[in-house]
């Protein structure tokens, strides 16, 4: 289905379509559906040749066009894994993805930290190169015993066969033996008065139990199994997903998303959708309810609907928690999503204007016409739509001008968009008084865009104070009410997002200059200085051993004294 500027705005699949497309215009609908109804324009279809053909079909057009009305699962994220790589010199990587086959992956984890936990504990115990590229000379990890240094030594493959065989035991709970090896180690060093390292030693014991005892559940037979649960009420499906690995039980809760007509094609679509992405396990555990003929088909492992016994019991919990996430979050999204959708049709009211789906906000930053930037901020139904944020260096316009910015940043943004047969905004807001207000509706007025204008202006303590019309009237907003809490949420992000890039800029230019006064630094060097500093003023709290091992001895000497000379 089509907007009337042509966007995909939702995908679907249907056995017969005339039922489904009449069922979107007939009826009561919830408020996401009604706003696709709002928008449809036109459709266009695809005859597939078997059920199996059009749900694949929908999948990758969905991926492709990321239509907006479209259930997103997990948004867009993907449970973390640890990669151990199967390089000539393995190392251990945090990854989104478990995708070469080649490699070994631990996983997934019910979310980040818990991967990061894991990752780190690995990192101390075992001496895996901690580099991406291979240096010519050793770092700090080898002087802590913590990497074997494969840049000076020649370490054998059957070394590393030793050690991957140690990780994937330790990742599998066989901790007795490390454990054991470190409580020895640590009543050495206590013998010898070396507390400080004892210490070290009975952290890395307490981390190890930690980690292996994160688990909650068992099972003997040691299978790698995911476990499926769901559960729908009010219009909103909370889909659980449970990970068992080895026998380990993790798990991690999706979030709440309104549910479609067909809540059987958003179950399978949520499977598919995970499974092309994600590593397969042995065993796929489903409510009894789950119609699963046609995901049989196209996902190939074994799939099964207990009845009874542990295994029905792990179904269980996983539809028990799916409940008690909607329960626990369901009333807070509701009344969040009532209050915005009642704040964005009281602007729409107040301006004289259909509801705005789409608000683009724009601000200018500078320093005396310096570093000058703008950042373009966008919010759907009163939601920031971050992947639709832009940044914008200002190119033509010489010192401190912020209308002439402002023409320069809509002219680029609305140019572009009409070239391009993009959608439009329904309202552009921009931070500043009736200069900025004027410079954008000369571009608006001058590219003939149906786009409504306005301003919010500031009060002497640089707080959201006004609304303001391309006239220069003001519009009197409530302080009290949602609508006033929404626009300040806007003014402050596209604030924060412009006020971000102009420094980002800054900092990277002054970066660059200081460099280009030193001698034997180009463009590889400036990006891997850049790169481990970020910033001047780490890169001057840097010392001169750390700049080393960047430059060669005489460039980082001549850097070391010319960033102190700024200093001072």
């Amino acid at each position: 289905m089509k907007n009337s500027q042509g966007k995909i705005i939702y995908v679907g699949k249907a056995r017969k379509l005339k039922n489904r497309v009449s069922s979107y215009f007939t009826g009561a609908h919830n408020y996401k559906t009604q706003k696709l109804v709002d928008n449809i324009w036109d459709f266009d279809y695809i005859v597939a040749n078997s059920e199996k053909e059009a749900l694949l079909l929908e999948i990758n057009l969905i991926k492709d066009y990321q239509p907006e009305y479209n259930i997103m699962f997990m948004d867009s994220t993907y449970y973390p894994y640890i990669e151990l790589s199967d390089e000539r010199h393995p190392k251990l990587t945090i990854v989104r993805k478990a995708k070469l086959k080649r490699n070994t992956y631990f996983g997934p984890f019910p979310d980040a930290t818990a991967a990061r936990t894991a990752y780190k504990l690995l990192e101390r115990l075992f001496p895996l190169r901690k580099c991406r590229h291979i240096p010519n000379k050793p770092c700090l990890y080898y002087t802590l015993n913590q990497c074997l240094a494969p840049c000076i030594n020649d370490v054998s493959e059957e070394t590393y066969s030793q050690i991957r065989k140690d990780i994937i035991r330790f990742m599998k709970g066989d901790v007795k033996d490390k454990i054991e090896e470190l409580t020895n180690k640590m009543t050495e060093a206590s013998n010898a008065l070396n507390y400080e390292l004892a210490k070290e030693y009975r952290d890395l014991i307490q981390s190890i139990k930690y980690v292996t005892s994160k688990q909650t559940i068992d099972l003997k037979d040691r299978i790698d199994r995911d476990i499926f649960g769901y559960y729908i009420d009010k219009g909103y499906l909370s889909v659980q997903l449970f990970f068992m690995r080895d026998g380990h039980l993790l798990s991690h809760e999706f979030n709440l998303v309104p549910v479609s007509d067909d809540y059987q094609e958003d179950l399978i679509q949520f499977l598919v959708f995970y499974y092309q992405d994600n590593a397969l396990p042995k065993e796929l555990l489903i409510p009894k309810n789950v119609d699963d003929h046609l995901l049989r088909e196209i996902i190939n492992i074994k799939i099964l609907k207990p009845q009874k016994g542990e295994k029905k019991t792990l179904v269980d919990m996983a539809i028990k928690n799916a409940k008690e996430a909607l329960e626990k979050k369901f009333l807070l999204k509701q009344a969040q999503e009532e209050k915005t959708v009642k704040a964005i049709k009281e602007l729409g009211k107040l301006l004289h204007i259909d509801t705005p789906h789409i608000i683009e906000l724009y601000d200018n930053s500078n320093i005396q016409g310096a570093y000058a930037v703008a950042g373009m901020v966008v919010f759907k139904d009163g939601i920031a739509s971050k992947k639709d944020y832009r940044k914008f260096k200002i190119k033509t316009v010489e010192g401190p001008d912020d209308y002439a910015s402002m023409r320069e940043v809509i002219y680029r943004r609305y140019y572009r968009q009409l070239s391009e047969k993009r959608e439009i905004a329904d309202m552009i807001i921009v931070d500043g008084g009736m200069g900025q207000i004027h410079a954008a509706c000369d571009v608006i007025d001058a590219l003939k865009v149906p786009v409504k204008v306005c301003g919010l202006a500031k009060d002497d303590k640089h707080s959201t104070a006004m609304l303001l019309d391309r006239e220069g009237k003001q519009i009197p907003i409530n302080p009290k009410s949602q609508l006033f809490f929404l626009l300040t949420r806007m003014q402050d992000e596209v604030h924060r997002y412009a006020i971000s890039f102009h420094r980002n800029v800054r900092s990277k230019s002054l970066f660059a200059s200081i460099l280009d006064d030193v001698e034997g630094i180009g463009e590889k060097r400036k990006k891997k200085l850049l790169n481990r500093f970020k910033s001047v003023k780490k890169m001057r709290e840097a010392s001169l051993k750390e700049l080393q091992e960047i430059l060669p001895e005489k460039v980082s000497i001549s850097l070391f004294k010319i960033l102190h000379q700024e200093e001072s």
